[in-house]
């Protein structure tokens, strides 16, 4: 049987269409579940029975978690969230159901496949997690704060993709910002220029604007975003996570959430940030300090390197000491050549070729659709959505559109990023070439009958492995040069490169350092919920983070991970030293390898 993609409705059909599409799965997930109770069965079909009803709930919380994030008309996400609700009411049913739980406890596994087995031993592991083995009360009680917790990470997800700010200024102000960057910003009748802090506007006037002043202001927007809506969404979530984690008769939130992790025990996570912190720091020190000398060259009364400053003398330094300009190095990287390169290393490396469907449908005419086949023919498809836009995810992130079951369906992936549309800085090709490993991940992993191990389905400390790994080959000269060419159509210099390459080692430590004050942020505002969350964020940054906090913002209000990772954003350090193992099998010298 030939596999279709998922026909996805006319531009002004997405109302309807997903209202049918999301009420149709779930009252078929309803069926599947009154029938695997009415009637004797074997285990066999016990399991089949449930591999479609996962496979339905799956294909209506992939589709509305999509829409909710990426659908340009509000109503459409508001009804996408409702869909999403519908369908995480219905799992914490299911996984209250003693009813069901008994049937699939009696299931003989022998009779199934490994795969089966361990879909087995997962699921019932989940209905104890859940609490299908406590009385009713607690039952009852365990059932209405998931409910809540999931619309709490709505609204705290929300508020972030809608707190879109910016700040107009004077156009001498962009003085030190790249001419592309200039020119794409013009006055208004105002005579001023608006900058906003989507990544395309943030992140190069936090690297080249020689302004500090402006620097820190758009910073503490940036900041900002979020805040004040989610300070109370985000205190209403902490303490509602942790009162389910204390119901189900765990001693935090963390211990619960990490139970089937790798790491496997909360506490084992604040022991991992602080021995991975005090391995980091005299690198970090190093760094900061030289940052710091080269700040105060130029301030002589600053006394500590904050944020403000991260990515201005990180650039200074590389471009003075290494002899990288980042604004040399952009003119390399045109965004359209960029995701065409993309497609072509990633395409030769796994055996793939991308065919684009100029005429399918999408929700926003930036997305690009690409059906992807392998020597066995069509595999999956992919949409590319790379360029911000009101009320898109604000981030960069792989979403599901359709799970990938083998005979059944077609995994369907979307990469969502916020891109320039013109030249891109090197940081912004890692990125896209990070987060496509996640859509290379989904689509090949779409390929298993149980849909329970469908696309990423990994223990969720490993999920960033393949990622992290493939961000490796956006740093080699041979990758590079097939689609890095500056206008003129000269290819990026391999002794450029290998600057570049150098380059990067400075800042490491301070690198990790940030991003373990991110980790111990997400574990300890999760482990004992504090009063005052802006006070609490100030004294982990202080501990953590050698960079000093900008006084009077709200980091937590839009940092967006404690709602999907809760207490586990650990799991990028942990993954990249996963990652980096992976990678040592690898020959430098020769990246196409691809028997490796």
């Amino acid at each position: 049987m030939t596999l279709a993609p998922l026909a996805l409705p006319a531009a002004d059909g997405y109302l309807s269409w997903l209202a049918e599409r999301c009420d149709t799965h779930l009252a078929l997930a309803r069926e599947l579940i009154a029938s695997i109770k009415s009637g004797p069965g074997s285990a066999y079909q016990a399991l089949r029975t449930w591999n479609d009803v996962n496979l339905a709930i799956k294909n209506v919380l992939a589709v509305s978690e999509l829409m909710a994030n990426v659908h340009p008309d509000e109503p459409v996400r508001e009804l996408a969230e409702r869909a999403e609700q519908d369908a995480k009411r219905l799992l914490s049913e299911i996984g209250l159901d003693r009813d069901l739980y008994d049937v699939l406890a009696a299931a003989d596994s022998g009779q199934v496949d490994e795969g089966g087995r361990r879909v087995l031993e997962m699921s019932l592991r989940d209905f104890r997690r859940a609490g299908v083995d406590r009385d009713e009360a607690t039952r009852e009680r365990a059932g209405q704060l998931h409910e809540r917790i999931t619309e709490l990470r709505q609204e705290f997800d929300r508020n972030i993709r809608d707190g879109h700010r910016s700040i107009r200024v004077a156009p001498d102000a962009l003085a030190g910002l790249p001419q592309d960057y200039i020119e794409d910003h013009l006055k208004g009748d105002d005579g001023l220029v608006a900058i906003g802090i989507d990544y395309p506007d943030f992140i190069p006037m936090m690297t080249f604007a020689t302004d500090r002043d402006l620097r820190r202001k758009v910073l503490r927007l940036f900041l900002d975003r979020g805040w004040p809506e989610n300070d109370p969404v985000l205190a209403e979530m902490l303490g509602a996570r942790q009162e389910l984690a204390r119901l189900l008769g765990y001693s935090d939130w963390p211990s619960f959430d990490a139970e089937v992790k790798m790491i496997s025990a909360g506490p084992a996570i604040l022991e991992f940030i602080d021995r991975i912190s005090e391995v980091a720091g005299p690198s970090a020190r190093r760094d900061y300090q030289l940052k710091l000398d080269r700040l105060q060259h130029d301030h002589p009364d600053a006394t500590t390197v904050e944020h403000t400053d991260r990515l201005f003398y990180g650039e200074v330094v590389r471009r003075e000491e290494y002899d990288v300009d980042a604004q040399e190095v952009r003119q390399y990287f045109d965004f359209a050549k960029v995701r065409a390169g993309l497609l072509s290393v990633t395409g030769r490396l796994f055996g793939l070729v991308y065919d684009e469907v100029p005429d399918a449908p999408r929700w926003h005419d930036d997305v690009a659709v690409y059906d992807v086949r392998a020597d066995e023919g069509l595999i999956g498809r992919i949409y590319l959505d790379l360029n911000p836009r009101p009320g898109k995810y604000s981030h960069a992130a792989q979403f599901d559109l359709v799970p990938g079951v083998a005979g059944r369906q077609l995994a369907e992936g979307v990469l969502v990023c916020n891109l320039p549309r013109g030249l891109m800085d090197h940081d912004d090709v890692v990125v896209l070439f990070h987060e496509f490993g996640h859509l290379v991940h989904q689509v090949l992993s779409g390929r298993h009958e149980w849909v329970r191990f469908s696309g990423i389905a990994t223990e969720w400390d490993f999920i960033e492995a393949p990622s992290m790994m493939l961000e490796e080959w956006a740093w080699t000269a041979e990758v590079l040069q097939t689609f890095a060419t500056n206008a003129a159509g000269e290819p990026i210099p391999g002794a450029l490169v290998e600057r570049m390459h150098a380059a990067s080692d400075f800042g490491r430590g301070l690198w990790t350092r940030t991003q373990l004050f991110y980790s111990a942020m997400s574990y300890r505002l999760h482990q004992d919920v504090p009063e005052d969350l802006a006070v609490a964020m100030e004294e982990l940054q202080g501990r953590y983070d050698q960079y000093a906090a900008l006084p009077g913002t709200h980091l937590h209000a839009g940092f967006g991970h404690l709602g999907d990772y809760s207490s586990g954003y650990y799991t990028y350090i942990w993954s990249l030293v996963i990652a980096k193992d992976l990678f040592s099998e690898f020959d430098r010298a020769d990246l196409f390898a691809t028997e490796v």
